[in-house]
């Protein structure tokens, strides 16, 4: 049995936001266990000596949202007021969940349990970021409920179906726009998105379907190298048009990393459709005036009394 690494295959795919990613999957023939793993060996050597850190940018350090940008998602204009270009009927749930919001509930933002902001609402950058470029993946670590996202730069493309998951499934490419022999942009696309997730905390909603489509450009400015932008335009079916907004980080070399563990001290509860609070003597409290109590028909409410 011929137990060499067959030849590479090539393989393109792009998609329609001006970016194209031209990649490469790898065929391994089938032999014994000893074979495959000095296959395995060769391979992964070729790997790491194939990836020269010379023509990837310096992206190292923590990278953190600029002074005076909270969590909206268009960092140019106040959180609630980004004009998201949001069909009829999601406009209406949108204007339904500020109203809740201002009555003390949480709207249309599901991060109140502690569940991941997923994208596109991760680049937000609540808690500081972290950039690792590896040969065929890079990593962006996000504090914040220990957000991870993987972006596959090693030609795959999308697969026909996966599971679902907040972070989705991301491809990335990267491009030499300069012609320097550096890399100096990476083109990213994500996929399989799982709900519920909105933009911001301003509840500014996305589709259910899980069918969001959202395309990124990182580069660093030019002439600042301590400022990172992405680029980010979303498809989704509760806009009526691709939404691009870009946002800006800041570095800080040899910075201190902190947890930030959202269920820690948690005070929202969520009963069957309804949010509620916990007081600071840890009793069930309302969060709206005038707010309904939970259902207790599971509860025989004169036994408990006694």
């Amino acid at each position: 049995m011929d137990c060499r690494v067959k030849p590479a295959m090539t393989t393109t795919m792009g998609f329609n936001v001006r970016m194209i990613f031209l990649g490469e999957n790898v065929m391994l023939s089938r032999c014994s266990f000893g074979s495959l793993l000095g296959a395995a060996m060769v391979f992964s050597l070729a790997s790491a000596q194939a990836h020269d850190e010379s023509k990837y940018p310096d992206w190292n350090g923590q990278w953190r949202r600029p002074p005076g940008v909270n969590n909206q998602w268009d960092p140019t204009k106040p959180r609630g007021k980004e004009g998201a270009p949001l069909t009829p009927e999601f406009q209406a749930i949108f204007e339904a969940n500020l109203k809740d919001q201002e009555e003390g509930g949480q709207g249309t933002d599901p991060t109140y349990t502690c569940i991941p902001d997923g994208m596109p609402r991760a680049m937000n950058v609540i808690f500081p970021m972290e950039m690792i470029i590896l040969p065929n993946t890079t990593y962006i670590h996000i504090e914040y409920l220990w957000m991870f996202r993987r972006i596959y730069t090693d030609g795959r493309a999308f697969p026909a179906d996966t599971d679902t998951s907040f972070m989705g499934y991301s491809i990335g490419k990267w491009v030499d726009t300069d012609g320097d022999g550096r890399f100096d942009q990476l083109l990213v696309e994500t996929r399989f998105l799982k709900s519920p997730r909105a933009f911001d905390s301003s509840g500014i909603p996305l589709h259910p379907d899980g069918k969001t489509i959202v395309y990124e450009r990182f580069y660093q400015d030019k002439d600042k190298p301590d400022v990172l932008n992405d680029e980010v335009t979303t498809i989704d079916n509760a806009l009526t048009r691709p939404w691009t907004v870009t946002k800006h980080y800041n570095r800080v070399r040899n910075p201190i990393w902190v947890e930030a563990i959202c269920s820690e001290n948690n005070d929202h509860i969520k009963l069957g459709n309804e949010s509620y609070m916990r007081s600071a003597d840890g009793l069930l409290m309302p969060a709206k005036k005038g707010q309904r109590p939970p259902d207790l028909r599971y509860f025989n409410v004169q036994d408990v009394r006694k």
